[in-house]
C-alpha cells in the first residue's frame, strides 16, 4: 500500500507516524509546501518575543529525523498542484527547481491546513505588514524586529495570534495597539468575561481599539505605515501584524471535485474520509461537528488536528476509529494572566437555539490560608431543564488550566451541572481547596435546580421593579460598594444581614 500525505505539521505528521506504526510495509510519502515538515505552530509568537531563543526548537521533526525513525519519504518545498482522482495520481511541483512530476497513491491524506486571511485593502502589500502562520513568517517578523528596531506596532485582530503577538511585541518594548473589529477580544469568550482581559491588557500598556474597522493602509514618508480606520482617525506605527483569522486551504480539494462544507472547508465523515473513499482529510482545512451543539463547525486547533491524523491512519489500515467532534478547548497566556474556555459560550449556545443558563463564581486558586493564592473568575454555561453542561470560561492566574481541563472532561462525558459537585478532585492547600472551584460550580447549579436561590444578571438590572415592591440590596462590603454599584441598590453587608 502506498499512502501520500499532502501537508505535514500536526495532522499530516501524526498520520504519517501512526501509519508506520500500524504498517511496517506501507510506502509513505509526505509532501510539504513550506521548508518545514513539523513545527511548533503555537510557539511562533514566542520566538518573535525572545522567549524561545533557539530557532531549532521550533522544528519538531525534520525530513531526516522522520526518515531515520520511521523510514518515511518526506519532501519539503514540494507543492501538490493537482489531484487526478481517476488515475489516483498527484501532480507535484518542486518549488526549488520548478520541476513538475506525478506521484501515484493508493490512499491519499489531505492535511493542507489553513492560510492567514489577508483582506483586500488598499496598501496591503506594504513590506511592513506581516502575518504569522508559518515558520518562514516568523523568521521574517523576527528579522524585521531585530534589524529595523521598530518602536510601535498595530496588531489587527484580537484572537489567539493577535493577543500573543501583542504580548510578545510589548515585552520587547514596542508601543502596541490592538484593533478589533468586534466589541471584545477573544471571540471564544463572552463579552462579560473578555472585559477582564481588556483591563489586564490595558494595565500592561496595550491600547485597545474595539468596534473598529480597518479600511486600508498607507506608507508614510517617515517610513511608518498608517492604518486607516472607519470609526476614528488613522494610526501610524512602524509595523502592522495582521491576525484577522484563517481560512481553510481547500483549493486543491475543490479543483479535484471533492465535496466542500462551511466556508469552503473539506467535508469529511466521522472516519475523516472525504467524498472520495480513497481520500482522507484532517486538520484546519476540514469541517467538523461541534461536540456540544452537533452543528457543522470550523475549529482550527492543534489538538483536534493531531487526533484526526491518527484516526485517518487507523482507518486506512483497516481500523474503525471515529472523530466525535470538536469542543474547542483552548488556553492562552496573556502576560501573567491565563484565559481558557471549552465547549460553547453563552452567545453561541443561544445562536444554536439552546435555552441556557449560567453561573459565575470567583474562587481562589488554592486554599486561602496558604500564601500566594489568586482569584479566578469562572463562567459555566448549562442547558435549562436538562442541566447539561454546555461550556465554561475561566480568566485568572494559576490553576486555570487545571479547572478548564476538568470541565472539558465533564462536558465530553455528558455530565450535568450538579454532577460537578460529586467529582473527587485532588486537594492540598498549595494546589486547591477542599471544595474545588469545579465542585463549587456544581453546588451553585444544584441550588438553582432545587429552587433554593434565584439569579438575576447585570443585563436584567434595568428591568427590576423600582416601585418599592422589592428591596434592592447590595450585600458586599462597604468598600466594594463604594467602588461601584447599580443605581437604586442600598448597601447592607452580608455579615449584618441576619440582624436586619
Amino acid at each position: 500500500m502506498k499512502v501520500v500525505i499532502i501537508g505535514g505539521v500536526a495532522g499530516g505528521a501524526t498520520a504519517a507516524a501512526r501509519l508506520r506504526r500500524l504498517d511496517e510495509n506501507a510506502q509513505i510519502v509526505m509532501l510539504e509546501r513550506s521548508g518545514y515538515v513539523s513545527y511548533a505552530n503555537c510557539g511562533l509568537p514566542y520566538y518573535v518575543g525572545g522567549v524561545i531563543t533557539d530557532r531549532r526548537k521550533l522544528t519538531l521533526q525534520t525530513p531526516e529525523s522522520f526518515h531515520d525513525r520511521f523510514r518515511i519519504d518526506v519532501r519539503v518545498r514540494q507543492e501538490a498542484v493537482e489531484i487526478d482522482r481517476e488515475s489516483k495520481a498527484i501532480k507535484v511541483r518542486n518549488l526549488e527547481t520548478g520541476e513538475v512530476y506525478r506521484e501515484s497513491y493508493d490512499k491519499l491524506i489531505l492535511s493542507p491546513g489553513a492560510h492567514a486571511v489577508i483582506p483586500n485593502l488598499p496598501g496591503i502589500d506594504s513590506e511592513r505588514i506581516f502575518t504569522l502562520r508559518t515558520v518562514e513568517d516568523t523568521f521574517k517578523v523576527h528579522g524585521f524586529v531585530e534589524t529595523a528596531r521598530p518602536a510601535s506596532a498595530v496588531v489587527v485582530g484580537g484572537g489567539f495570534i493577535g493577543l500573543e503577538m501583542a504580548e510578545n511585541l510589548r515585552d520587547r518594548g514596542l508601543d502596541v495597539t490592538v484593533v478589533q473589529r468586534g466589541g471584545h477580544v477573544m471571540p471564544t469568550l463572552d463579552a462579560d468575561m473578555a472585559a477582564i482581559a481588556h483591563n489586564h491588557l490595558r494595565s500592561h500598556g496595550v491600547k485597545l481599539l474595539l468596534n473598529s474597522d480597518v479600511t486600508g493602509f498607507e506608507e508614510r514618508a517617515d517610513g511608518a505605515v498608517q492604518t486607516n480606520l472607519a470609526q476614528s482617525g488613522p494610526l501610524a506605527a512602524d509595523m502592522v501584524v495582521l491576525a484577522v483569522g484563517v481560512a481553510p486551504e481547500s483549493a486543491l480539494a475543490r479543483e479535484a471535485g471533492l465535496d466542500l462544507g462551511a466556508r469552503e472547508s473539506i467535508k469529511v465523515d466521522e472516519h475523516m474520509r472525504t467524498s472520495d473513499s480513497d481520500i482522507y482529510a484532517v486538520g484546519d482545512a476540514v469541517q467538523v461537528k461541534n461536540y456540544v451543539t452537533g452543528q457543522d463547525a470550523l475549529i482550527a486547533l492543534a489538538g483536534p488536528a493531531n487526533k484526526q491524523g491518527r484516526i485517518a491512519a487507523d482507518n486506512i489500515c483497516g481500523g474503525d476509529s471515529r472523530y466525535l467532534g470538536s469542543q474547542g478547548s483552548s488556553v492562552i497566556k496573556v502576560f501573567d494572566m491565563t484565559i481558557a474556555s471549552t465547549g460553547v459560550n453563552e452567545k453561541t449556545a443561544r445562536q444554536a437555539g439552546i435555552d441556557c443558563d449560567k453561573v459565575y463564581l470567583s474562587p481562589m486558586s488554592h486554599a486561602g490560608y496558604y500564601p500566594g493564592g489568586k482569584v479566578m473568575t469562572m463562567k459555566v454555561v448549562f442547558e435549562k431543564g436538562t442541566l447539561r453542561l454546555l461550556g465554561a470560561q475561566i480568566v485568572g492566574y494559576e490553576g486555570v488550566d487545571k479547572r478548564i481541563d476538568v470541565l472539558a472532561t465533564a462536558i465530553h462525558a455528558g455530565l450535568t451541572g450538579p454532577q460537578l459537585k460529586d467529582l473527587d478532585l485532588a486537594y492540598a492547600p498549595p494546589y486547591s481547596s477542599a471544595k474545588d472551584p469545579v465542585n463549587m460550580a456544581g453546588f451553585m447549579i444544584e441550588n438553582l435546580s432545587h429552587g433554593l436561590v434565584e439569579q438575576f444578571f447585570p443585563e436584567d438590572v434595568d428591568a427590576l421593579p423600582r416601585d418599592g415592591s422589592v428591596t434592592l440590596l447590595d450585600v458586599r462590603t462597604p468598600g466594594e460598594y463604594a467602588d461601584g454599584h447599580a443605581e437604586g441598590f442600598v448597601n447592607l453587608p452580608v455579615d449584618d444581614l441576619r440582624e436586619r
